[in-house]
Order: C-alpha cells, then structure tokens, then sequence
C-alpha cells in the first residue's frame, strides 16, 4: 500500500513536471512567433516610418493638423495624446519662429530603427532619429542655417484602414521644457536679433575651437554617420541615471579643450565626482573654482542681448524652480551671430540656445569659460 503511494506520488510529480515544460515550451514557441521579425518585414517597418517621420515634419512646417492626425489611431487615448503633443510642438516651433525671425523651410530626419518586435499588423519599435532643421531668417533668406536634434523614440505601429498609423509613442523631447512663448515680448526681441550681424570666430582660442569639434563628434544622435550617431565610448552614457548633460560638457571641456582633472572634477572607471557628473554641480563647481564665471543671469527677456558675448567652449545652465537641470556648451553662432550650442539629452548640435527653454518659469545663467 505504501509502495503503491509512492508511485503515484512519483507519478504526479512527473505529471506536473512535463506539464510545466510544455508550458515553457509553448511560451518560447509563442515569443518567438510574436516577436521574431525578418530583415524584409524590417525594411518594410523601417520604410513605412520613415515616411510617417517625413510627412509629420512636413506637416509641422506648413500646419496642417489633418496630416498629423492622420498619422494617429486616435481610437486609443495613446494615439490621441501623442497626436495632441504633435500639436502643442507645432504651435511652438512656430511661436519660436515667429519670435526669432525666420523661418523653417526644412525638417529632414533620418530614421536608424535599433529594434522591431511584433507580428502580423502590430508592431513595436526602438529607434533614433537625428533630424536636421534649416531656418533662414526674414531679412537674409539666401543664407540658411543647420542644427540637428537627435530624438529616441520607443512606438506602436498598427495597421488601420490599409495604412500604418501610431498607436503609442514616447521619446524624450527636446521641446518638453517649453511648449509656450506666450510672455514674451516677440517683437521688440525679434527687432533686435534681426539687426545683429554675423560674428567671425576664426580668431578664437584654439582650446575652443577644439572643445566645439569634440561636441560635433560625440554628440550622439545629434551627429551623423560618419561618427555613427554614438556617444564617445570612453565614457558611460548616465541617461538612464537622470541625464547625460554634465557628464557631456565636462567631457568637452577636458578631451576637447584639455582642462586638467582634479580630486574636485574627475572621471574614471569607477565613477565621477558631482562637479563632473551633476548638472548644478558642474555649474557650481566651473564658477567657484575660478575657472568660469557669469556673463548674465535672469530671464530670457534679460539675458538675450548679452548671449552674443558667448564664445565657443562657454556655456548654459538652465534653472528651473532655483534648480540647475541642465548644461548645454556653446559650439558655435548662426548668420545673424545667435548663439549656438550642443548637449546630450536630447542631444543637440549647434542648436539655438534657447530652443525649447524660452519660458518665463526658466532663468538662464550664461558662463564665461577661462582658457
């Protein structure tokens, strides 16, 4: 009777063990089915979104809200806000626009899909796009002017109607900080900045020169192929710790421009400091240590005029709320002399420096580098 117990106690187990394994078989048998994606039904993917990326930029420049919507299920409430977000970028570039004096005549992306998982209708995508902005400003319209944002997108690509539209996306925006212009004083600021001139930087310290080709280089997905779109390897990319900015202008300011670490601003293998790593700590520490200090501070309304004293290898530190949340290094100035600049996250190149932080909540500090 016991030797019988045994057996059939023997035998459950053994049961309950082939069951779990076709459970796990079935499993695997299903994430590879949903999952695996062929290099033709990748290309296919990758073509459809590059034509969504065209004509959602297109319609940015010309603001016809029906393209954008089109490019939406606005059936989901996903589908609707990122659609709502489109819309709340537009208006923006456009105030921006408005405000600065030019105007957009291009926004040209290029689209590097990393990862495509899905099945039949329904897919989901990891990719970068680094998209290139030409503006030319009113008064000068056969000049124009390149900056490039670099952009990770994580989306949902459905088949709806016999077309692809999004279902879902999440990228970090570098528009987020500032979708509204509405206090500030467009037109005597437009005024001004349409009656600066072109600034000549060849004559610049040679230190500079070498900080702002360092930051076109690693500028990640703000670059272009020919550096692959990648940070520099050298050093860990601390996006997913909070932010890369800091780690980024410090970088550019000790392989570019050769500035000396020391106990205070250092990196290596095992971590960095706070001056090196954290945006308020680089801006305090770069000021205290004497190796900066502050050409201007307050509001864009009162600092703008003074941005034109920036110099390649200076920088920006953006407060919010008595906060520094971010370090941009200037690389650079456009046709009319503005200011430009590069940071990771977003990744930006040669980029005006207010794009997408002219806010009246965000205060400016504008610093003079020591070389």
């Amino acid at each position: 009777m016991n030797f019988y117990k045994i057996k059939r106690s023997q035998l459950t187990i053994i049961k309950l063990f082939v069951f779990i394994i076709l459970l796990l078989l079935i499993q695997i048998y299903a994430n590879n089915y949903a999952y695996s994606v062929t290099d033709e039904s990748k290309k296919e993917v990758t073509s459809y979104i590059e034509q969504i990326f065209i004509k959602r930029n297109k319609a940015i420049l010309s603001g016809d809200l029906k393209l954008i919507q089109s490019l939406y299920n606005m059936d989901t409430k996903y589908g609707t806000w990122a659609y709502e977000y489109e819309k709340r970028k537009m208006d923006y570039i456009n105030n921006w626009a408005q405000k600065q004096g030019v105007k957009f005549i291009s926004i040209t992306p290029t689209v590097i899909v990393k990862k495509v998982r899905g099945i039949d209708n329904n897919f989901s995508i990891y990719l970068l796009c680094s998209t290139e902005y030409k503006y030319v400003y009113e008064d000068h319209p056969e000049v124009q002017n390149i900056s490039k944002i670099g952009t990770y997108h994580n989306l949902q690509l459905m088949s709806k109607d016999n077309s692809w539209v999004i279902s879902k996306e999440w990228y970090k925006d570098p528009f987020a900080n500032s979708l509204d212009l509405g206090n500030i004083k467009a037109d005597s600021i437009k005024k001004y900045i349409l009656s600066q001139n072109s600034r000549d930087l060849s004559t610049i310290d040679q230190r500079r020169k070498d900080a702002a080709e360092y930051a076109d280089k690693y500028c990640g997905a703000a670059s272009s192929l020919e550096f692959e779109y990648k940070y520099n390897k050298k050093y860990r990319d601390y996006n997913p710790q909070g932010g890369d900015c800091a780690n980024f202008a410090s970088q550019i300011l000790f392989e570019g421009a050769k500035f000396r670490k020391n106990s205070a601003w250092s990196y290596d293998k095992n971590g960095a400091t706070k001056a090196w790593l954290n945006a308020d700590g680089f801006k305090s520490y770069m000021t205290y240590s004497g190796r900066s200090s502050t050409i201007a501070y307050g509001s864009y309304d009162k600092v703008y005029k003074a941005s034109y004293k920036l110099l390649p290898g200076d920088f920006v530190a953006y407060e919010k709320k008595n906060d520094i949340t971010h370090i941009s290094v200037v690389t650079g100035a456009d046709s009319r002399g503005y200011t430009l600049v590069s940071c990771h996250n977003s990744d930006r190149s040669r980029v005006p420096w207010d794009l997408g932080w002219s806010d009246k909540n965000i205060k400016f500090w504008l610093i003079r580098v020591h070389y």
